[in-house]
C-alpha cells in the first residue's frame, strides 16, 4: 500500500489548512495517510550563524526523512501577509540546507484554503512557482476559498467545489499509483 503524507504550512492547533489536508489525503484511495504536525518538528529560526555553529537540528533531518519515506504528498499552505506561513518557511530553509531537492520528486497535491475569498491564492502561486527547483513534483493544485462556508463538519459541502477537488485528488492517486 502507498503512503501519503499530509500537513500544513501551520502551526496553528486549529488549523483549517490542516483539516483541508488531512481530509483531502483521505480521499485517496489505496492509500495510507501518516498526518504531520509541524509542532512535533520545532526548529529555531534558520541563519547561517546559527547552522556554522550548531550544525542542521535533527526535526529538520526527521522531517525531510518523511518526505522521502512517502510515496505522495499533501500540502495545504496557510497564508500569512500574502506568503508563507513562517513556521512553514523555517522548516522549509532548514530542510533544503541538508537536500536542495527536498521534495524528492514526490508526486504532491498543493493546496491553500483560508476564510477569505481568494483561499490562499497567493501563497499558492508563491509555492507553485519555487516548489519546481526544489524537487517539486506537483501533479495537482487547489484552493479553497471561504473555508467556513465550504468545509463543515469535516468535509468539504458544495458539490462544486468538491467536485474540483475530487479532480486534483484524481492525479495524485494516478500519480502515486504509477
Amino acid at each position: 500500500m502507498k503512503t501519503i503524507i499530509a500537513f500544513a504550512g501551520s502551526d496553528s492547533k486549529t488549523s483549517i489548512n490542516k483539516q483541508l489536508a488531512v481530509y483531502t489525503a483521505g480521499l485517496v484511495e489505496g492509500a495510507t495517510v501518516k498526518v504531520l504536525d509541524l509542532n512535533d518538528y520545532e526548529l529555531p529560526l534558520y541563519g547561517i550563524d546559527r547552522e556554522t555553529e550548531n550544525g542542521i537540528p535533527e526535526n529538520a533531518h526527521k522531517f525531510l526523512n518523511e518526505i522521502k519515506a512517502a510515496d505522495g504528498i499533501v500540502v495545504s499552505l496557510a497564508e500569512h501577509n500574502g506568503a508563507y506561513a513562517t513556521v512553514f518557511k523555517n522548516i522549509f530553509d532548514w530542510m533544503s540546507r541538508i537536500d536542495g531537492k527536498l521534495w524528492s520528486d514526490k508526486p504532491m497535491l498543493l493546496m491553500a484554503t483560508s476564510p477569505g475569498g481568494r483561499g490562499g491564492q497567493t501563497v499558492l502561486d508563491i509555492a507553485k512557482g519555487r516548489f519546481p527547483y526544489m524537487g517539486g513534483n506537483i501533479v495537482g493544485n487547489y484552493s479553497l476559498p471561504s473555508f467556513n462556508d465550504n468545509f463543515k463538519d469535516g468535509k468539504l459541502v458544495d458539490a462544486d467545489v468538491y467536485e474540483k477537488l475530487q479532480v486534483e485528488v484524481a492525479k495524485l492517486k494516478t500519480a502515486i499509483h504509477s
